[in-house]
């Protein structure tokens, strides 16, 4: 009956027709009602808010394209220009060390010619080796200059004393990331050593061990690293700080004779009563190797340390060698970085708060710093304001709450202990060399963070990386220089755009200081649990309903996925915490704002997460990322917010405004 389809269709037609015809009005009173359509902004607000954002940004191939990269991405280009104009122009004593330091690695025919000249000295110290007592003071050296071998010493705060920094014995000194590669059997990592070893062959080669010599050399290199694998912790157990703290007093170092571990802190120029050694096994292990192992082999394994460390900062033949194991086979990048690149991610390791100094004060007006710092006052009061009417929360731990946030302290461009920035002059001369002294004056900076009264020295981002960090054991809210800018702080844009990005990052933050791991770490900076047991069933409670209202979202790009709600929990929390509160901040510094400025501040919020993800990326993310998708960051946090829904006209139960009893409130 090949007749019948297209019959039906006919009739299909005709009745369009009708109804579009003088006889449709009848047809829709007779009708049944249907509820409104949602408009476009109160069904996908990401969409409407992100539109010209997201059809200038195609989905790329690799990797992610995201408006915050993109600011990061911009102050890089600043920091370039930065350097550019300090090297032809400098203004000022730091300038000049940052444009020499900057010209040195530009000059590519130069760094070929110096070769491996910039670690000669050091090479000549470790060849000066003869017995097992020269090998500590060796180790000491090459941790003087930024290079850890053996073991990792480094400064973290004492979770005792919170007001304190203390030097931190950790494991350490394996060329590979993972203890794990060295032990697996498995084909992948059978593979992956095999590649290793090629890698320290070719790096020993270039520090002057002979060919004959170089089948031997790297297996008593890898003996030697494997053997360090086989006494440490699990990548995952160090991770946790509180596994790593162990403090004992100096004095009672003197066990490790051989490692000669007090001589060690001397040479660092650390004189503190107390470290953090929470593996003693692990260093009478090494404190026996450095008297079992032939001095030889010890000469071969810093050699390679040293080579492998600096191989980016050298000759083509160190850089290419270090890039297709480090880069190709371990980050499985494709194309090395263009030279600028890789200079200016040089001059951030080894001189970032130099760079981050001259950054500032280029980048970052006063008028901008006084906003931001305004802002955050307020921020802070609409906090203490929703603490203080809390249903959930107990007396007990509002009184605490309160007087946490009464004493954040607020430090925004640069922090406000600086630094000592008397480098030794580095000069165009060789771009190894201002490395290495770059490096040492960083090593020493870091080693004066140790004592009393200095955790607050300094931050553990830079001010030229865009960053808004509640900082835990501080009690202390860090906003970057190179953060106050768009799409975050926008100069000349009104003040409900900059409450409605800014405020609300700002807001995220400050509601750490009292959220389930804000309440680890009391007003006085004591590590003390300061909820009670109801205060934590209240919160856990809060956090189900977070977890699963994401976890019904699809993920973007990856097909027939979810948002991983449980992963993604804390961080949720705290962004439709920062909604509301900074939400509550602008209606008490706009109480009479107009229907659109009502509407920029929820545009502002939104355009802070655009993103276009490849494939592959997608996929990672879903895995791994403890933050939502960027669609369901502009949209969760604003589909429980009433004020969303009142500025669009949107109805309840529809996407972008959920019903009461569907609604998380968590401040508010």
């Amino acid at each position: 009956m090949p007749n019948v389809r297209p019959l039906s269709l006919a009739l299909a037609l005709s009745l369009v027709t009708v109804l579009s015809s003088s006889d449709a009005e009848a047809a829709r009173k007779k009708a049944p009602a249907r509820a409104p359509a949602a408009s476009a902004a109160c069904t996908d607000f990401y969409e409407v808010a992100n539109a010209d954002w997201l059809k200038a940004n195609p989905v790329p191939q690799t990797g992610a394209v995201t408006a915050l990269g993109q600011l990061a991405g911009n102050t890089r280009l600043q920091q370039r220009q930065l350097l550019d104009r300090a090297m032809n122009a400098p203004q000022g004593n730091v300038q000049k060390l940052l444009g020499d330091f900057w010209a040195s690695g530009l000059d590519e025919a130069a760094v070929e010619a110096d070769g491996s000249k910039p670690i000669a000295p050091l090479l000549t110290r470790i060849n000066a080796i003869k017995k097992a007592k020269d090998v500590p003071a060796s180790i000491a050296a090459l941790h003087q200059v930024g290079i850890p071998v053996a073991f990792n010493f480094a400064p973290d705060v004492d979770l005792k004393a919170l007001d304190r920094h203390i030097g931190y014995f950790m494991q350490g000194g394996m060329g590979l990331p993972d203890p794990a590669f060295y032990t697996r059997t498995d084909a992948d990592t059978v593979a992956l050593m095999g590649r290793y070893r090629a890698y320290v062959k070719q790096i020993l080669a270039l520090t002057g061990t002979p060919a004959n010599q170089l089948d031997a050399e790297s297996a008593q290199v890898i003996a030697l690293e494997t053997e360090l694998a086989r006494s440490a912790q699990p990548v995952a157990d160090i991770n946790n700080p509180f596994n790593n703290y162990a403090p004992v007093p100096t004095k009672d170092l003197g066990r490790y004779r051989n490692l000669q571990l007090d001589a060690f802190l001397k040479a660092q120029g650390v004189n503190d009563d107390l470290v953090s050694m929470a593996d003693p096994a692990l260093f009478q292990q090494l404190n026996g190797m450095v008297a079992r192992l032939p001095a030889a082999q010890w000469k071969a394994y810093l050699r390679w340390r040293v080579g492998d460390a600096m191989a980016p900062y050298l000759s083509k033949g160190f850089r290419d060698a270090s890039f297709e194991f480090r880069g190709r086979v371990l980050r499985g990048q494709t194309i090395a970085p263009a030279r600028a690149d890789a200079v200016l991610d040089a001059i951030n390791v080894a001189a970032g708060p130099m760079l981050g100094h001259e950054y500032a004060a280029t980048y970052l007006s006063r008028d901008a710093r006084r906003q931001a710092g305004v802002m955050v006052d307020q921020i802070r009061e609409a906090q203490l304001a929703a603490v203080k009417r809390s249903t959930w929360l107990s007396a007990e731990a509002k009184a605490e709450a309160e007087a946490k946030l009464a004493a954040l302290k607020i430090e925004i461009g640069t922090p406000l202990r600086d630094l000592d920035y008397t480098v030794q002059p580095m000069g165009r001369g060789s771009f190894g060399g201002n490395m290495l002294i770059a490096s040492t004056w960083r090593h020493g900076q870091e080693m004066k963070r140790i004592g009393k009264g200095n955790a607050d020295r300094r931050w553990d981002v830079l001010p030229q990386q865009p960053a808004i960090n509640y900082d835990l054991a501080q009690n202390r809210l860090i906003v970057t220089a190179a953060a106050l800018q768009g799409p975050i702080f926008v100069d000349k844009a009104s003040t409900a755009e900059k409450f409605g990005a800014y405020g609300a990052l700002v807001a995220h933050e400050i509601s750490r200081a009292v959220d389930a791991k804000g309440a680890l770490i009391d007003a006085r900076g004591e590590l003390r649990s300061w909820w009670t047991p109801a205060d934590k069933t209240a919160w856990t409670l809060i956090g189900n309903r977070v977890a699963a209202q994401y976890s019904a979202y699809p993920f973007p790009g990856v097909k027939d996925a979810k948002v991983n709600g449980q992963l993604t929990r804390d961080e949720n929390m705290a962004d439709i915490s920062g909604v509301e509160i900074a939400w509550e901040a602008f209606s008490a510094a706009q109480p009479d704002a107009k229907p659109a400025d009502r509407q920029a501040f929820f545009k502002a919020w939104a355009g802070l997460w655009p993103a276009q993800l490849s494939p592959n990326e997608a996929v990672q993310r879903l895995a791994s990322d403890v933050h939502a998708p960027g669609r369901w960051r502009s949209n969760a946090p604003l589909s429980n917010l009433p004020a969303f829904g009142a500025s669009f006209s949107c109805k309840p139960g529809q996407p972008m405004q959920r019903t009461d009893a569907e609604q998380i409130r968590i401040w508010r």
